[in-house]
């Protein structure tokens, strides 16, 4: 049918976006715009957000931000298309494969570099995580195998695929998935399993969401079924345990 083609095509589909204005503000870090919410108190912890293809200003993405800085993290969500313009959900999905070639998520290190200087001197963060969606939830895995210094990584909804270096973790990560994902098979997720099984040195863990599809941990609350609620507020109790346990 046309809708589940529709559905299969759009693959980040959040419902309507939140009506949400944000907690914090936005500033420029070198080369790049940031949104930065800081925690209540200074903890000495920060965490950095990666987007999903609607890109750095969703308010969708902002909201999971302010929820993490509500825990007592110095959150910062940047631009990681460096001014490039996100991906419209009212465009034509038949050229989003080309589109995304375009973003590459695991081509982002300046970017990160930028933004660990950053919180290091102007935040005076010691202890530093990372979170992400989508396409930040491939960023973060990316991320979890490069740079030691993050003390845990959450990946939402992001598998890398064809590759073989998937597995060498350098620190703690937790990664979400939902189980009817349209643009995530579950043989990726059992793939990816298999590999840190055999090979991961550090803590990980996967979760599957039963009933869930993609974009749920970040997708508005009253776009959700009541039975899908319980799997939303678990998965990002989850998010913020893992971070508290780590960092």
């Amino acid at each position: 049918s046309a809708m589940a083609n529709e559905a299969h095509l759009c693959p980040c589909d959040i419902g309507h976006r939140l009506e949400y204005g944000g907690m914090g503000r936005e500033v420029q870090v070198e080369h790049i715009k940031a949104y930065i919410t800081p925690a209540p108190m200074d903890t000495g912890k920060a965490v950095i957000v990666i987007q999903d293809i609607f890109g750095w200003q969703l308010p969708n993405t902002r909201y999971m931000a302010d929820m993490i800085a509500g825990n007592g993290y110095t959150t910062i969500v940047p631009d990681f298309f460096v001014g490039q313009a996100p991906w419209d959900p009212s465009g034509d999905w038949s050229t989003f494969p080309e589109w995304l070639k375009t973003r590459n998520a695991r081509k982002i290190d300046k970017e990160v570099d930028v933004v660990l200087k950053y919180l290091k001197q102007q935040c005076h963060a010691q202890k530093i995580g990372i979170v992400g969606f989508c396409w930040g939830g491939v960023a973060v895995h990316h991320v979890m195998m490069k740079y030691p210094e993050f003390r845990a990584g959450v990946s939402v909804y992001g598998i890398i695929r064809d590759t073989d270096d998937m597995h060498e973790l350098k620190n703690p990560t937790l990664f979400i998935f939902a189980e009817n994902d349209a643009v995530i098979p579950l043989e990726q997720v059992s793939l990816l399993t298999q590999k840190l099984k055999d090979h991961c040195k550090v803590e990980y863990q996967i979760k599957t969401f039963s009933g869930q599809t993609h974009g749920f941990v970040h997708r508005k609350r009253e776009d959700c079924s009541p039975e899908d609620k319980p799997y939303i507020d678990e998965a990002r109790r989850n998010l913020l345990e893992w971070l508290n346990k780590y960092i």
